[in-house]
């Protein structure tokens, strides 16, 4: 096992098995489900369901879920999208503020979506699992009795949070049992939870979409003012495909399909920077130019990926987005479009010295991605190979806590400048940005990769330092990173480079605004991958809590 605390760890190396997440109880129990004979999948819904209970800051049992699954046997990558889904033809319902004013531009509030984590689990379970259902709770059932120890970085992002549950009397008695959040080093068992739990084991995944807690939801909706019905309940669908493909640099990668943007995003950023010679010039943390290339791909990338909207509902843009003459167009446009002369005095003083030393004090160029989400990665003794998320957002009601189970709702926007968004007609899907990737060579999987956090404009990042620069995998993940440039020529980056590439880009009229060295906000990767001597390797990321473990 690696240290579950924030900052630095360790990879582990196995002959037969591999997995990470962001929690040591989580990864403990995808290894005991593996060494007990369960394969990837029966490992990757126990370890969502104890998620779920152990990490309420950042995930929940009315979320929605992702897969990729590599299926060994078959050769088949199979991908599973069971998002939490706005009720059809209903307005938006608002029950509490925006959390802390992130998206108070809006001037409303998270609203209220049909949950997709558990559709997603039965879905997942009836097609693919090997174990009985009631095992795969069992840890959840345990867990929630018990309770867990509260770490330094889960109260961190209560503390943070918390403020969205004031609002709704389950919230409080939930999140503040006694007055007060759970302290660091408290254990903390949740009463109610259990109860659910144990009947999620013993009905089955239909406790929660058509059950007991089911009819709970239903009821409190309606008591509110959120006239959904049991037909709305069942508009959560989950849906199976194959993945979005494409090429770079000799390996095919895998990502989810549009909705998601996350494919489309990452083959134009990746295909620009190609276009621009990028590893010639150098790696963005010890060159002012290829650091300048790669904020300039990211934002326009970011531009052009909100153009991707549910295909059912919508024309699909995604071939010209992700072809090799689109890339080679916005590389030339980005290059022939670089000052030529040193802009560094006009940056200093437009921006102010001291500005360049303010460390977290410049807001991102795009709001940073809500903090709730668990990524998973898993590698089994029969070669199959699963990238998963599971998360609180798109969950619920906002604000309210029933059976246990927390919800915050989706806050999503419907703006052009979002990646996060709906349409409230037509029974669209969200879209949204979530960084499940599958890596090949020739045929096979190589790397696993996924993060919570501003996964958005990260994933891509981490992909080049891999597969353009040649960087270990932990290294590729380790390194600074950044958020697309602005219109004010701005971006925000972890201030871990060097004083002459910093001095270096404002030449080319950027400026960088430097963030804590390492941000949590950008994501801790939870990855795996088969190194040249075919033993596998797995790690979690540094600005996160997270654990990995082996056979």
């Amino acid at each position: 096992m690696t240290d579950g605390r924030v900052g630095p760890k360790t990879p582990v190396s196995g002959e037969r098995a591999v997995c990470s997440s962001q929690h040591p109880i989580v990864t403990d129990t995808m290894r005991d489900v593996l060494a007990g004979g369960g394969t990837a999948v029966d490992a990757v819904i126990a370890g969502s369901l104890v998620q779920a209970v152990v990490q309420q800051d950042l995930t929940n049992h009315a979320g929605m879920f992702t897969m990729l699954f590599w299926e060994a046997d078959t050769g088949t990558v199979h991908e599973l999208n069971s998002h939490g889904m706005i009720a059809p033809d209903l307005p938006p319902f608002h029950r509490v503020p925006p959390p802390r004013s992130q998206y108070s531009a809006t001037g409303a509030g998270p609203y209220a979506v049909i949950p997709g984590f558990m559709p997603g689990m039965k879905a997942l379970y009836e097609r693919f699992a090997t174990r009985p259902w009631a095992e795969l709770c069992a840890p959840a059932v345990h867990w929630a009795e018990v309770g867990h120890v509260v770490d330094s970085f889960e109260h961190l992002v209560m503390a943070q949070s918390y403020d969205f549950f004031l609002y709704t009397p389950s919230g409080r008695a939930h999140f503040a049992p006694g007055g007060h959040l759970p302290q660091v080093g408290d254990r903390w068992p949740k009463p109610e939870l259990h109860r659910t739990m144990r009947r999620l084991a013993e009905e089955g995944p239909d406790y929660f979409i058509t059950g007991g807690w089911a009819q709970d939801f239903l009821r409190r909706a309606n008591e509110l003012g959120w006239p959904i019905t049991a037909e709305h309940m069942a508009v959560s669908r989950p849906e199976w495909g194959s993945g979005l493909r494409y090429e770079h640099r000799g390996h095919e990668i895998v990502q989810l399909s549009p909705p998601e943007r996350q494919a489309v995003f990452c083959s134009m950023v990746l295909g620009i920077l190609d276009e621009l010679d990028i590893t010639s010039v150098g790696h963005y943390t010890e060159s002012a130019e290829a650091l300048y290339y790669l904020a300039h791909a990211l934002r326009r990338a970011d531009k052009e990926a909100n153009l991707v909207n549910d295909p059912r509902i919508f024309e699909n843009p995604a071939e010209v987005l992700m072809s090799r003459d689109f890339h080679a167009m916005v590389a030339e446009l980005i290059r022939r479009s670089r000052p030529t002369v040193d802009l560094a005095k006009h940056v200093e003083v437009t921006g102010g010295a001291a500005r360049l030393a303010a460390i977290g004090q410049l807001t991102p160029p795009t709001p940073a991605q809500s903090a709730g989400s668990c990524e998973l990665s898993i590698v089994d003794q029969h070669g199959n190979w699963v990238q998963s998320m599971n998360t609180l957002q798109g969950s619920g009601i906002p604000g309210e806590v029933i059976g246990g189970v927390p919800m915050i709702g989706s806050n999503g926007i419907n703006r052009m400048d979002m990646w996060l968004g709906g349409w409230f007609t037509g029974g669209a899907r969200m879209r949204c940005a979530i960084g499940n990737t599958l890596v090949f060579k020739d045929g096979r999987p190589v790397l696993g990769l996924g993060s919570p956090g501003s996964v958005y404009c990260t994933v891509p990042q981490v992909l080049s330092n891999i597969l353009d620069y040649g960087m270990d995998p932990y290294a590729a993940e380790d390194a600074p990173r950044l958020y697309p440039l602005g219109e004010d020529y701005q971006f925000s980056m972890e201030s871990r480079v060097p004083d002459e590439v910093t001095r270096g880009v404002m030449s080319l009229g950027l400026l960088m605004s430097p963030l804590p060295a390492y941000d949590w906000h950008l994501g801790s990767y939870q990855m795996s991958w088969r190194g040249d001597d075919g033993k596998l390797f797995g790690s979690a990321g540094p600005r996160r809590a997270g654990s990995a473990a082996a056979l």
